[in-house]
């Protein structure tokens, strides 16, 4: 279900926001918050990734306990649960002081059944939880054209889900706490292994001595062509590896998909090489580079193969 986000009621006019993570992800997220009007108060563990935040207009925090004491809704955009635990310092008295009468709104991509215990464990100390991880990277998060995957109950979301417009171009329901990570992990399974497709494909044609120029002129003339195409054959096209969306994370998401299959007591074959390429994409120091230098990993085994 899509609908425009302006249907829904929002926060309260005016008042301030909480955004804790300002990495490649959160920092051009957060600008576009800032720019589009949104009273915003930050914290990042690196204080200099808050400095296009200050010039934006925002509050920069001295703490996360300061964001949390400004803002009744927080969002927080994390690498991973062990860092989100870290920041919300889950575990310790201090959890329940930092989130009681809060919206915590955790934007990262987690395990699911991770999400469900730490929105019990939120609601049991009286606070609120939104789980609304977003498909995209870093370039769809500069020019606001991500989407947000949004779970939780119906009227938490209804009052998050306006404050994510300047952000995303659409959000799209999914249920209950752990529905919508699910759907990440759907969306990202197609995602890890059209990526490792396309990137020996190009592999293929320049191996067999075509120029990548034209192999991607043929792709844009075809019914494959898409916005990811139109974006990641010209990096393969010139080597240009800098980070739109980490081999890391993609590698992490390959795992958390493949746990989630097996709980499913599914099958995921195509996954499983993917997610084995982009592990030796990271044993070969790709780890922060852009995911489209798994090709790497496939160029290593073509050479190993003519070595044996």
């Amino acid at each position: 279900m899509m609908t425009s986000v302006s249907e829904r009621p929002g926060a309260v006019p005016g008042e301030e926001i909480g955004f804790v993570g300002l990495g490649v992800m959160g920092q051009p997220m957060a600008l576009n918050l800032a720019k589009a009007g949104t009273r915003l108060v930050v914290w990042n563990r690196s204080p200099t990734a808050a400095d296009p935040l200050r010039q934006a207009g925002a509050a920069v925090a001295a703490s996360v306990e300061e964001v949390f004491k400004r803002a009744r809704i927080v969002i927080l955009m994390l690498v991973n649960q062990t860092v989100l635990d870290e920041v919300l310092r889950r575990g310790t008295a201090d959890f329940a002081k930092l989130v009681s009468g809060r919206i915590v709104v955790s934007m990262g991509s987690n395990p699911p059944d991770y999400s469900r215990g730490l929105a019990a464990d939120i609601l049991a100390v009286g606070g609120r939880y939104v789980e609304a991880p977003i498909s995209g990277s870093r370039k769809p998060a500069e020019t606001a054209q991500l989407v947000a995957l949004l779970g939780g109950d119906a009227e938490t979301v209804a009052e998050v889900r306006p404050l994510l417009a300047p952000m995303c171009r659409e959000t799209i329901l999914c249920g209950p706490v752990g529905n919508a990570l699910l759907m990440k992990l759907a969306v990202n399974l197609y995602l890890c292994t059209m990526l490792a497709g396309l990137a020996e494909a190009a592999h293929f044609a320049e191996s067999n001595g075509l120029d990548l120029q034209t192999f991607q002129a043929a792709i844009d003339a075809g019914p494959i062509a898409s916005d990811l195409t139109r974006v990641k054959i010209p990096k393969l096209v010139a080597r240009d590896f800098s980070v739109q969306a980490a081999t890391a994370d993609a590698f992490n998401s390959t795992k958390l998909i493949s746990v989630a299959a097996r709980a499913a007591n599914m099958a995921s074959p195509v996954l499983d090489l993917c997610r084995t390429l982009y592990g030796e994409s990271v044993e070969l120091g790709n780890g922060r580079l852009d995911m489209i230098s798994v090709v790497a990993a496939i160029e290593a085994r073509t050479e190993a193969l003519r070595r044996s």
